[in-house]
């Protein structure tokens, strides 16, 4: 029988992780099971508690303070999720007991996982090998739509992850409060 899964996207707070925690809350009020897997290495605080956390498995602190690797944030971050693709057995292993269950994976924010590397490409494909159907949600922060320039980085960023992935795709504006006072600009 075929499993469920979704890959939410975007960039860094755009708030991924809240959307994560309400569709379990959802999911929950009307009687489904979901659970959450913790994909960003970097995250500090979530309002889940995750069934999986690859923390458990690389931290980029971890990987920032290797004297050898001599990597920052953005490169620890990449470095990662490359070593997290060499063992997706530790995911396999994880998702094992969730048989029937929807699995929402929060990935972290650095956009060119989505876009350039194939990281997020390999776990799509591991995650279908495995019999999940898979979906791609991509946010962006509702701020983008009052800059133009903001707006169309977005939505390209989005695009390219769609075009990269080939799931089906859903593109949702976060953070819809955030925007009044600026109606007449839209």
């Amino acid at each position: 029988m075929p499993k469920f899964a979704q890959i939410v996207m975007g960039p860094a707070g755009c708030g991924k992780s809240t959307y994560c925690s309400n569709l379990v809350k959802h999911l929950q009020i009307v009687r489904r099971t979901g659970h959450v897997v913790n994909l960003d290495p970097a995250a500090e605080v979530f309002d889940y508690d995750p069934i999986a956390d690859i923390r458990d498995l690389i931290e980029v602190d971890d990987v920032m303070e290797d004297a050898e690797l001599k990597f920052g944030p953005n490169g620890g971050l990449v470095f990662c999720m490359e070593y997290f693709c060499q063992n997706f057995e530790w995911l396999q292993e994880q998702l094992d007991d969730f048989e029937n269950d929807y699995i929402i994976f929060d990935c972290p924010g650095q956009i060119e996982l989505y876009t350039h590397i194939p990281v997020m490409r390999k776990l799509v494909d591991t995650l279908q090998s495995w019999d999940f159907r898979v979906c791609g949600v991509f946010l962006i922060d509702s701020q983008f739509m009052v800059d133009c320039a903001k707006y169309f980085s977005g939505t390209l960023a989005a695009l390219s992850a769609m075009v990269n992935l080939e799931i089906p795709h859903v593109n949702v504006m976060s953070k819809m409060d955030l925007v009044k006072g600026h109606d007449k600009q839209l």
